[in-house]
């Protein structure tokens, strides 16, 4: 064989390989991927430089969902997705990762039941990349608000079964604040929600107030969505459940209230969806719980804040309530899905209604807020919060304090500060309640 040939032989080997090489450095690097597990959807993030094609589908016997990915490198991000799945995830059983033609990587997801799956793209926001989300919902969801009213009505255990919080994902990269110029403090430590033994009746209420009183909660934030950071590193989407939780726990032990909240973990639940559990869970009251930033530090104080009709009361509660409807942008909303609150007019005397209901119940939790921490403002504030659009439920968003001052993060990220924030916020609810007791279901069917 002539040294000609053997040279020939030599390159040809090495030919295809030369070929690829192009197309492999052209391939989409997935840099991160998170698994978010929740008792009403399983949420898989996927987190690139670039937009991601995809195509999505589900397979029977036995129950699998397919993610095919156009253009992507099959990267160590994507092979460690498999070992982010948790055994308790009520719907995923694990996922596979393997390379199913040139140019396309195929996820594969074993399930433990049926899901109505959707995957939909975000654009880049607050120091995130492009992210793929596949939502994996159950054909038949569980609703565990509507459990508590069937077991309340049967005479049952009047309060919902506790959900543990999961843990953050160890491989998550959310958006961060400047470097801190002191030291992390460490993490928060979250307390699955309590559920205390229902206490005896108290002495007969008054007619028009023979019912629980029900308050849904709702702890801000959460899941790919950290809400504001502080200087320590704390998130604000840890502070809220944390104090939720306690919230929660303190208005269970009265004897003619039971609390409810929309969330019960670190897992991102749309605006409009928190609004639809506290209206099916036919709330009396909802709360969202918040320990925002501004841009500058030296602010300071506790807030309460009610929906507004004509726009905000100041340009920090426009600033404020700008803020908090983006969070359905950061924690990642399906556009393509109409939603019938956050477009609802306000043009409406029951709206109005539930407005002035608002700014009585949020004057006397500011009130009792007071004695815990300095007021931001003495009076209760009002912007377009989408949160806060519940046509028929006086619904009121209370700013803890500015995660954003360090002297107020120390303070937020103390358990027994937060036992007497939940405790001035039941103290105003109760005031409130006390003199506009809700009315018995007889009555509010006999009302229009």
């Amino acid at each position: 064989m002539s040294r000609f040939f053997r040279k020939f032989l030599h390159l040809a080997a090495w030919l295809p390989a030369l070929l690829a090489a192009p197309l492999q450095a052209n391939e989409i690097q997935v840099s991160s991927t998170r698994v978010w597990p929740a008792p009403d959807y399983t949420r898989v993030t996927i987190e690139s430089p670039q937009a991601i094609r995809h195509t999505l589908f589900t397979l029977d016997n036995p129950q699998r969902l397919v993610l095919d990915l156009e253009g992507v490198a099959l990267n160590t991000a994507l092979n460690e997705l498999a070992g982010k799945i948790n055994a308790g995830d009520p719907y995923v059983k694990g996922v596979r990762a393997g390379r199913f033609k040139p140019g396309v990587v195929r996820l594969v997801f074993d399930l433990k039941t049926q899901v109505k799956p959707e995957a939909f793209t975000l654009a880049p926001i607050a120091g995130y990349g492009h992210r793929l989300v596949l939502d994996v919902y159950p054909l038949t969801p569980p609703d565990p608000l509507l459990a508590f009213l069937n077991r309340r009505e049967a005479g049952g255990s009047e309060a919902p079964a506790a959900t543990p919080a999961p843990a953050e994902p160890a491989a998550a990269t959310p958006p961060t604040a400047p470097t801190p110029a002191t030291p992390a403090a460490p993490p928060v430590a979250l307390k699955p929600e309590i559920t205390p033994p229902p206490k005896p009746a108290a002495r007969p209420s008054r007619p028009g107030n023979e019912r629980l009183i029900i308050v849904a909660i709702d702890a801000g934030h959460g899941g790919e969505d950290p809400g504001a950071i502080g200087r320590a590193g704390t998130k604000e989407k840890h502070i809220t459940l944390s104090i939720a939780q306690k919230l929660k726990e303190r208005i269970d032990e009265e004897p003619n209230m039971r609390a409810v909240l929309t969330r019960t973990g670190d897992y991102f639940i749309p605006l409009h969806m928190r609004v639809e559990k506290a209206r099916r869970a036919k709330a009396d009251l909802f709360i969202s719980v918040h320990a925002d930033a501004f841009i500058k530090p030296s602010a300071n104080g506790s807030s309460v804040f009610a929906l507004s009709e004509r726009g905000a009361t100041s340009v920090a509660a426009r600033w404020l309530a700008k803020r908090e409807n983006d969070a359905d942008l950061i924690g990642g909303v399906n556009l393509g899905i109409k939603d019938p609150y956050l477009k609802q007019t306000l043009l409406d005397l029951s709206q109005t209604a539930t407005i002035n209901d608002s700014l009585k119940v949020g004057k006397s939790v500011l009130q009792q807020m007071g004695g815990v921490n300095r007021l931001h403002k003495n009076y209760v504030e009002q912007a377009g919060f989408a949160v806060l659009k519940a046509p028929d439920i006086p619904s009121i968003l209370i700013e803890t304090a500015f995660i954003s001052n360090p002297d107020e993060e120390r303070k937020l990220r103390d358990p027994e500060h937060q036992g007497r924030m939940a405790e001035a916020i039941v103290s105003g609810i109760k005031a409130y309640f006390a003199k506009n007791p809700p009315l018995a279901p007889a009555q509010v069917a006999n009302n229009p």
